[in-house]
């Protein structure tokens, strides 16, 4: 079975952008946004930009620079595309293997990324690369299922519905809440000083419908359902049900919670 975590084509961009953007992505983005500017950079580049969502905050925060948008995902750039200023360059590009030259921009940014990189040491050395000295790699993680019930709630649904073969998909965003080895792993690559910032949010939901869908059709989940036989629709109806008996009838909210990373390439 293709269990391939970081291939986001076909239909999920759209429910991924239209689903989950507004509960899990957007605030953060801001965040991200925001700090990104705290170096006055002019030279962006962002990496697993995905949609555009948190490429449209770094635009907002980082008025008159020069962005630079990436993605593994051509799919997800198509809707980054109609997001951003005409002059953004915007191309498919691997982290872990990019296609610019040494000490090209001010700052490298990543908003829930680096938990897709089969080879995370790569994608580390890959932006101190390209990094001028002084800049700043600021990134983003997803905290544990634990700090996070939504996760754990549809991952457990999968693995109720699928017992023998769960999907792993939810597993992968929530797999580097340990602060530790990324502390480490960013300074033995080439960083020096870091910040670290936990950052809880009770994020609104106006829909549990929209934001069900999202979570099982919105990612590669629904590609590993359907692999398994399963039925993406009833599983975001499923799952909305849950969420909602968890949290109460819509309009409600759900408590979230990442870790942010500033670090400064020595």
């Amino acid at each position: 079975m293709d269990d391939d975590a970081t291939r986001f084509s076909g239909s999920i961009p759209e429910h991924y952008d239209s689903g989950l953007g507004p509960v899990l992505f957007r605030h953060y983005a801001d965040v991200l946004g925001r700090l990104v500017a705290l170096g006055e950079p002019r030279r962006i580049l962002e990496v697993a930009a995905g949609t555009g969502i948190s490429s449209e905050a770094i635009v907002a925060h980082n008025p008159d620079v020069e962005l630079t948008v990436t993605d593994l995902n051509e799919a997800m750039l198509q809707r980054a595309r109609t997001k951003l200023p005409a002059g953004t360059r915007i191309q498919v590009a691997d982290a872990q293997a990019l296609p610019f030259d040494d000490a090209s921009f001010d700052a490298v940014a990543c908003q829930f990324g680096i938990m897709f990189f089969p080879d995370l040491e790569a994608g580390f050395r890959e932006a101190r690369r390209v990094l001028a000295p002084g800049g700043v790699y600021v990134f983003s993680v997803w905290d544990s299922h634990a700090k996070n019930r939504f996760a754990a709630i549809t991952d457990g649904l999968l693995a109720e519905t699928f017992p023998d073969d769960p999907p792993p998909f939810y597993r992968v965003p929530f797999g580097k809440s340990a602060v530790d080895p990324l502390r480490d792993l960013a300074q033995s690559t080439g960083f020096g000083a870091l910040s670290i910032d936990v950052a809880p949010y009770d994020s609104p939901v106006e829909s549990w419908a929209a934001f069900g869908d999202g979570l099982i059709a919105g990612n590669p989940v629904s590609d590993q359902v359907r692999a398994r036989g399963g039925d993406v629709d009833a599983l975001a109806r499923e799952v909305a049900a849950r969420l909602e008996a968890e949290y109460g009838p819509e309009p409600a909210s759900i408590p979230l919670q990442t870790i942010f990373y500033r670090a400064s390439a020595r």
